[in-house]
């Protein structure tokens, strides 16, 4: 995939104050690539300024092969649209209005639509759902309505570049699916590049190709998933001091129970005993959990929750060894909790632990 849009040493901030630094980052057609980082690390500015919004403190951006401080905003708006987090305040425009205002790019100078572009916009709004309130005032619909409304009007653009500021505000857990669903197909199937800021990190895992880590006055870390969504990288980016970031499940968990000594045995697999810990961790009771393989769903959670934790060899049938340490544990604590798991070849002798 070739370079649609790129910065060279790009600085941006404010009244001609740099915050952030020669950022070089470069986004292509048909790829996702998300801002993250803590609240106020300038996510929105670096946004803001690819979209000539806000003035370049230092650098360029190159959009299709041209400087885009050289584009008019009407050659602009033919290839990138903008959503951005400011409320817009249109008076007395219906949300079909608002989502037409897409097509004005293309129509003459009394801004008018023809039938072609009628159609494009009941399009635009049938993609985010938004049918039924094509004839409300914009004034009156809810924040999350707003927000796929504003999305329809981008859609409505055709642009070769969609530009989104934290698009999941505001939107309920099924119309952030919908939402990211959307622009997953607009960047795979019509290759539009798609740049966007999340707050969600588990989202940013699950629809990014690359991402952007903004913190302090550098582009702290750019690169692919495997290279971003590791503990380490995470921890460091928000300065999680307390809890935990699971790369496995893109979540973060709060702190184990204090203690040392667990109260309670967990036997479980399979991911049976993961509504256990976090219940023992909610109650603040320290527990125990095995016996666990390293790739089974329960230890990714009992590693970060568990005081201690019973493990085997990942192929391995499960041990003599790891059963006399499982019965130590046991003896030891105050209550024994054995979820409902399969019992099969490798895990047989866990059996004998449970009766």
């Amino acid at each position: 995939m070739s370079e649609f849009l790129s910065t060279e040493n790009m600085s941006v901030g404010y009244n001609g104050n740099a915050l952030i630094r020669e950022i070089c980052v470069n986004f292509r057609r048909g790829e996702i690539v998300t801002l993250i980082g803590p609240n106020g690390a300038g996510k929105s500015t670096i946004l803001k300024s690819i979209t000539k919004e806000l003035r370049l403190i230092g650098g360029r951006v190159v959009l299709d092969g041209e400087d885009l401080q050289r584009l008019s905003y009407a050659q602009l708006s033919r290839k990138m649209a903008v959503v951005l987090t400011e409320r817009i305040k249109p008076e007395l425009m219906t949300c079909r209005d608002v989502v037409s205002a897409g097509r004005y790019p293309y129509t003459g100078r009394l801004g008018l639509l023809s039938a072609e572009d009628n159609l494009k916009v009941d399009e635009a709004l049938r993609r985010v759902n938004a049918l039924e309130i094509a004839e409300q005032s914009f004034d009156s619909i809810s924040d999350g309505q707003r927000q796929r409304v504003m999305l329809a009007r981008a859609i409505c653009q055709e642009p070769q570049i969609m530009v989104l500021d934290e698009p999941t505000s505001f939107l309920d857990i099924r119309h952030k699916i919908e939402l990211l669903t959307i622009l997953r197909s607009m960047a795979k199937e019509q290759g539009i590049a798609v740049v966007m800021s999340l707050h969600e990190i588990d989202l940013a895992q699950k629809i990014s190709d690359r991402v952007i880590c903004v913190k302090g006055d550098r582009i702290s870390k750019y690169g692919t998933l495997d290279e971003i969504f590791e503990e380490e990288t995470i921890r460091n980016l928000f300065e999680i001091d307390t809890g935990s970031y699971d790369p496995t499940f893109g979540s973060i968990e709060l702190p184990r129970p204090g203690g040392d000594t667990p109260e309670v045995f967990v036997l479980s697999s399979g991911g049976s005993g993961i509504p256990v810990y976090r219940r023992l961790q909610k109650e603040g009771r320290p527990f125990a959990a095995g016996i666990l393989y390293p790739n089974d769903l329960d230890y990714a959670v009992a590693k970060r929750l568990a005081c201690y934790v019973v493990t085997e060899k990942m192929f391995e049938p499960v041990s003599e060894a790891a059963i006399m340490e499982a019965r130590r544990v046991m003896d030891a604590c105050k209550e024994v909790i054995v979820t409902e798991f399969p019992i099969g070849t490798m895990n047989a002798r866990v059996k004998a632990l449970s009766e």
